[in-house]
């Protein structure tokens, strides 16, 4: 047993001793199987470190930065293959595509000084194809006519005549109207131009009021017997700073005037005689509201001495006073440069960059005023008819706010400035308005007025009016607003009644021979009148080159030019102008000048 026992241990060696000694040729012939053993690799804090540094870790934002895949290299480098870009961004790019001539050229790209130059755009006003004028035309326009209505007793112991205005048109209904006279000068213009009438001042402008209303002859006092309504300035500001005065002529009476009033049959002193608010207001302010009424006029109450804007009053006045009889307000406003204002309206002011020094440095040219108008006649007057700007719905939903979502999107829940995303919605930085009562000086109620330049204004696109245009007379005017026998007088200057602490001898405009005067000073919204008349005479005659250029510069020699302006000129027929008919307008402007009609409401 021992012996078999040692044989088997002895042949179970030798076997081990042959299956070790034939393992290497076995892994040989199996290649399928293979022992892989993951090598040990030593942490990079360069991969693991942090985006941001911190105080564990002070440097780890400038330490190196390797990728992975940079450091393990390949076993067989490919080469990097050359991309190709496609065919439209070849053709963006202006890059020439054989066979392909679509490409567009690359107005980003750096190339001659053709390529980089800005395309302009000559805008003109619209002409019409109008008939030979009247004789009557050539005639200087007249006012209204004025009918005797009734008279006023005034808080200095005078009376005022007031009358009822006729024969003239109102703005309303999308149109606004100025008074034109035929001019034999302005042919390539269809002979006319604007005019003014009588009075020839600064005063309430007669076709821009509401109706019912009764005025005097000088257009200075205003009053109603119906609700309220309201009156404009014939004047505009729209830069600067100006001034005016409004007395109140009828009004709340004070204690002492209510018991000067005579009592019958020992009845109470009468009440309160109407209502009177006065401020500024833009041309989209409806006349037949209040001063203050939508979010294009700012006005001060009589009652309470409170100020108001989009209908919402609020304390300005000291407690317990008011605006009554024979009390004067006096009203200042001041308003950036237009060349600050039109970077607002245009998207391009930078509140840390553009001030008012650094804009007049740049400011290199005018604002291009464009008047579409067209002349019409009012039984014997004539007038420019012309789209009225119209109110924005943007401002009429910041005025009554909507429970439901806006039309407008979040960007009108944000708060107006100058650089708001809504047009509209832009102020003026530095603008604002102040109140004077009896010469003293009670605060500023109103700051950072809306901008007025368009495209913050513009007419209603339902009318065919052209958007973007400024006509000239975009601003803020002198209003009144009178309430149910309220009475007032406007004086624009330069004597007033309580002369701001500016005015020296009662005469705002400090500006002499030598122009010591700040830019900035104070001036009389009388003085706005010559300067706006100054400004109609120019916009006449650029108007009238232009047309003239387009009918007869392209086909006169120098020579015939001026011998064309030596000569007289006289009212020549329209064949004369050479003018071609599709430059004319539309045909159904032909035949006589289009008579308007308006009623009474």
């Amino acid at each position: 047993m021992a012996k078999r026992a040692t044989r088997a241990s002895a042949r179970s060696k030798r076997k081990q001793t042959k299956t070790m000694a034939e393992s290497p040729a076995v892994a040989a012939a199996s290649p399928s199987i293979k022992i892989v053993i993951p090598q040990k690799r030593g942490v990079e804090e360069s991969e693991h470190a942090p985006a941001i540094s911190s105080p564990l870790n002070p440097d780890s934002s400038n330490a190196p930065k390797t990728s992975r895949a940079a450091k393990e290299k390949p076993s067989m480098a490919r080469e990097p293959r050359e991309k190709k870009e496609s065919l439209k961004k070849r053709e963006a790019k202006g890059v020439a595509v054989q066979g392909v001539s679509r490409s567009a050229p690359d107005v980003r790209a750096k190339g001659s000084a053709s390529e980089q130059a800005p395309v302009v755009t000559h805008v003109a006003p619209i002409r019409y194809r109008l008939p030979p004028p009247r004789s009557t035309d050539y005639d200087p326009p007249r006012g209204p006519s004025f009918t005797f209505h009734h008279s006023r007793q005034k808080p200095d112991d005078g009376e005022v005549q007031l009358f009822e205005t006729s024969e003239h048109v109102y703005n309303k209904k999308g149109f606004r109207y100025s008074h034109c006279i035929a001019d034999p000068t302005f042919a390539s213009s269809w002979y006319y131009r604007q005019s003014e009438t009588e009075p020839f001042c600064a005063r309430i402008n007669f076709e821009d009021t509401s109706s019912h209303l009764f005025f005097d002859q000088a257009g200075k006092h205003v009053t109603t017997e119906k609700g309220f309504r309201m009156a404009r300035a014939n004047v505009a500001v729209r830069e600067g700073r100006w001034y005016w005065e409004c007395k109140i002529v009828s009004g709340i009476r004070s204690q002492k005037q209510a018991a000067e009033v005579d009592v019958v049959d020992g009845s109470a002193p009468p009440v309160p005689s109407g209502h009177v608010r006065m401020g500024w207001a833009r041309r989209e302010a409806s006349l037949d509201t209040p001063v203050g009424f939508d979010a294009y006029s700012y006005g001060l109450r009589d009652a309470s001495g409170q100020k108001t804007h989009m209908s919402r009053p609020a304390d300005f006045f000291p407690q317990g006073e008011d605006v009554r009889e024979g009390d004067v307000i006096g009203l200042e406003i001041s308003l950036p440069s237009t060349a600050l204002h039109r970077k607002i309206v245009e998207g391009q002011y930078n509140p840390a960059v553009d001030t008012e020094e650094t804009v007049a440095e740049e400011a290199a040219e005018g604002i291009d005023v464009i008047r579409d108008r067209l002349p019409i006649r009012y039984k014997a007057h004539l007038y420019f008819e012309q789209f009225e700007y119209h109110s924005a719905k943007e401002l009429e939903e910041l005025a009554n706010p909507s429970p439901v979502i806006s039309a407008s999107g979040p960007a009108s829940k944000s708060k107006p400035g100058p650089t708001h995303p809504q047009v509209p919605l832009r102020t003026l930085p530095g603008s604002y308005i102040r109140v004077y009562k009896n010469g003293r000086l009670m605060g500023t109620p109103f700051e950072n007025l809306f901008a007025f330049l368009p495209p913050a204004s513009k007419p209603l696109a339902q009318t065919g009016g052209r958007d973007g245009l400024d006509d000239g007379m975009l601003g803020y005017f002198p209003a009144v607003s009178v309430f149910r026998g309220g009475a007032a007088e406007v004086n624009f200057g330069p004597q007033f009644w309580y002369p701001p602490a500016e005015s020296v001898d009662g005469d705002v405009d400090m500006v002499g021979s030598d122009d010591v005067r700040p830019k900035m000073s104070l001036r009389a919204v009388g003085e706005r009148y010559e300067e706006q008349i100054a400004e109609d005479v120019t916009y006449d005659l650029v108007d009238e080159v232009d047309f003239w250029c387009q009918d007869r510069a392209s086909k006169e020699t120098m020579q015939e030019v001026e011998r064309s302006s030596q000569a007289a000129v006289g009212a020549v027929p329209a064949q004369a102008l050479g003018a071609q008919p599709s430059q004319l307008g539309p045909p159904e402007q032909t035949g006589e000048i289009k008579e308007i009609v308006q009623e009474d409401e």
